[in-house]
């Protein structure tokens, strides 16, 4: 594009059955501001066919990861390198999705993964005889609803694979969207693209949220009032 990029990572780490399954959603903008403070919008046909990003993605990504031998320091320059060959033999899998329609659509898409956990206390069903019952969707049989038990470890053990290491971060942000001057740049993106701020917007995020987790999130959940509750 000629330009440097901005988008948002959000780290996903489980599956329904509360599994290891690590992967990064994405929201990259079409567009990016030049040298001399024009906006530069992307094509119709943005970035890269979906099947070929796959290949480029995982190439780049190796790529960079053997030029940081020498300052990670997550094992010796051996077993990483055998990492990485594995790594190679794998087939990576990107997908994408077609622009989301507003701002609305886009906290509603990433809420989903920003703060929430690997299972909510309504899809557990029991804890019974050291063993624990919930629910999921079964995705390899069209979405139906089914009930899980594991032993009471092999769910502790699955459920502490998401809790995130030191060092991790859930959500970054990269380019223009990076949080060093992030006001200013919008600010001036804002003005290039004639978008209004995002004060005078009609957003309300506690509809948002409400509809997100299905419950009014301006009643509290402690005095079932509409006010703050301040706990002591």
């Amino acid at each position: 594009m000629g330009a440097k990029i901005g988008f948002t990572s959000v780290l996903h780490t489980w599956r329904q059955n509360v599994g290891l399954h690590p992967h990064i959603h994405c929201i990259i903008p079409g567009g990016d501001m030049d040298s001399l403070g024009r906006w530069k919008p992307s094509k119709k046909k943005f970035f890269l066919p979906v099947k070929v990003l796959s290949e480029v993605f995982q190439g780049k990504y190796l790529d960079r990861l053997k030029k940081s031998f020498d300052t990670l320091k997550l094992a010796k320059k051996e077993q990483l390198q055998e990492i990485i060959d594995i790594c190679y033999e794998k087939q990576w899998v990107v997908y994408k999705k077609k622009p989301l329609k507003s701002a609305r659509h886009v906290i509603k898409y990433l809420g989903r993964y920003t703060h929430r956990i690997a299972i909510s206390n309504a899809r557990i069903v029991k804890y019974e005889d050291n063993r624990v019952t919930f629910k999921f969707k079964d995705y390899k049989d069209n979405n139906k609803l089914k009930d899980m038990t594991l032993d009471g470890t092999e769910f502790f053990r699955r459920y502490m694979f998401h809790v995130l290491l030191k060092g991790f971060m859930k959500i970054r942000h990269y380019g223009f969207l990076g949080n060093s001057k992030k006001e200013d740049r919008m600010a001036a993106i804002r003005t290039a693209t004639n978008t209004p701020d995002p004060g005078s917007l009609t957003i309300i995020p506690e509809e948002i949220i409400s509809g997100l987790i299905k419950r009014d999130v301006t009643i509290c959940i402690v005095c079932r009032q509409k006010r703050h509750h301040q706990l002591e």
